[in-house]
């Protein structure tokens, strides 16, 4: 078995969680999430079986869409609303001010990761270490923020939704504290959920509850889906048996070649996906990334 599977992953449960589910739902044991979401968050979750997991690289790099809740007026350990609370204020902030700081986070910054989360230190995840209580200096990086706009009004609770678009590695939980720093109210981050990544949204994903043994193989869609947005090369069947076998391809012998330095290209013998190349300019040629189908009758 392989493909994409589009999960809507549910609250309460890791993303971890879902890929041993799907496991037992196939039986297939090379399965993949591409791009962690918390427990309590819910939304698209892609999810690549069998020899398309070689994909989950190209997905996890893509930008990511989410709508989440924002409680001004508190901070806690975890920085969402599951956390143990470490502060609280009264909000005395208008939405002019909301947005206002909304719109400052626009573009690139540095962020400092949650010390709950699946950021590697030294090789151990933070959130070993925060339930340890150990507290260590976590190094930022680099993020972009592409659009962020509140999307209610601010009720008594103090509470809002907003929509971010960012890049890789971005996390809304901090993005939330920071947004409460700037505020001077402190803020958490109450749900969230991810509407869209690598161009798949929530309204194509499967509900997790729904999915049997029985009716699972009817929801997994081509593994060429996963990566779409690359560009195509088509090769012969001479070049096909070369380029499976781990062979880089010319570019005077491919029917289309104009591949800039470095781009990722989606290899077809006709109309069956073979695997990934990656353009090298100097040499001319197609490099061998990755198989993910046999040629048929080989």
């Amino acid at each position: 078995m392989c493909g994409l599977l589009l999960i809507n992953k549910p609250s309460g449960i890791t993303s971890f969680g879902v890929v041993s589910r799907i496991k037992r739902l196939t039986g297939e044991r090379h399965i993949g999430h591409t791009g962690t979401l918390d427990p309590m968050a819910t939304g698209v979750l892609p999810v690549l079986i069998g020899r398309a997991a070689k994909l989950s690289d190209y997905l996890i790099c893509a930008d990511k869409s989410y709508t989440a809740k924002i409680r001004l007026g508190i901070t806690t350990d975890t920085l969402d609303i599951t956390g143990k609370v470490l502060s609280e204020k009264k909000v005395l902030v208008t939405e002019c001010e909301v947005d206002s700081v909304l719109k400052s986070f626009l573009g690139e910054s540095m962020q400092i990761p949650p010390m709950f989360s699946a950021v590697k230190k030294d090789g151990v995840r933070l959130y070993s270490l925060a339930r340890q209580g150990k507290e260590i200096d976590v190094p930022p990086r680099r993020i972009t923020v592409f659009s962020a706009a509140r999307q209610s009004g601010i009720n008594k609770s103090a509470e809002f939704t907003a929509d971010f678009n960012v890049s890789k590695g971005t996390y809304i939980r901090s993005l939330v504290r920071d947004i409460g720093e700037k505020l001077g109210t402190g803020a958490v981050l109450t749900s969230l959920v991810r509407t869209k990544t690598a161009g798949f949204c929530i309204d194509e994903c499967a509900e997790l509850e729904n999915l049997t043994e029985e009716n699972i193989s009817e929801y997994i869609l081509p593994a060429e889906n996963a990566v779409a947005y690359f560009n195509k090369a088509t090769v012969t069947r001479a070049q096909a048996f070369r380029f499976s076998n781990g062979g880089s391809l010319s570019f005077e012998r491919l029917k289309n070649s104009k591949f800039s330095e470095g781009e990722i290209v989606r290899v077809y013998l006709e109309d069956e996906f073979l695997g990934l190349a990656e353009a090298v300019s100097d040499k001319k040629e197609l490099k061998f990334k990755c198989l993910i189908n046999d040629l048929k009758g080989e």
